[in-house]
């Protein structure tokens, strides 16, 4: 058994992440879920959320993207994700995501039918997942 795990982020724009890694943490959509070396292979949906690297041993984060969702395909030796949108935890900013919640939750407010409702409250789940991210959930507003 393989002492890493090949991890691969990719987003619709570019390759974001390609390398060896002692674990990842991804966001399932049951749960977060831990993949180290000589997991059992499964396939899931992810949530809105971040993405945990660990490079030197698993007790210490190296890197935490964000993600919007997606799927990730777990191996023994390989985790792939493919994500809706990825961004690195650090590159968020705090005003213009507490913005964006504000404007998608009023938004919300005005849908004018049931469809526009639905997409504003999806668009609204992933920016208060960013908040989150940043150590600010929806309830510090």
């Amino acid at each position: 058994m393989a002492d890493k795990v090949e991890f691969e982020l990719v987003s619709p724009e570019k390759l974001l992440v390609s390398q060896p890694v002692d674990m990842v943490v991804v966001p399932g959509t049951e749960g977060y879920l831990g993949a180290l070396p000589g997991h059992a292979p499964l396939i899931t949906t992810l949530k809105p959320g971040v993405i945990d690297i660990y490079l030197d041993g698993i007790t210490t984060i190296s890197n935490r993207i964000f993600v919007a969702g997606g799927f990730a395909e777990v191996t023994e030796t390989r985790c792939t994700v493919l994500a809706e949108e990825a961004i690195e935890v650090a590159a968020l900013d705090r005003a213009a995501v507490e913005q964006q919640v504000k404007d998608l939750a009023e938004d919300v407010a005005d849908a004018a039918n049931d469809a526009e409702k639905r997409a504003a409250e999806a668009k609204l789940l992933v920016a208060q997942a960013k908040l989150e991210a940043l150590g600010a959930g929806p309830a510090a507003h």
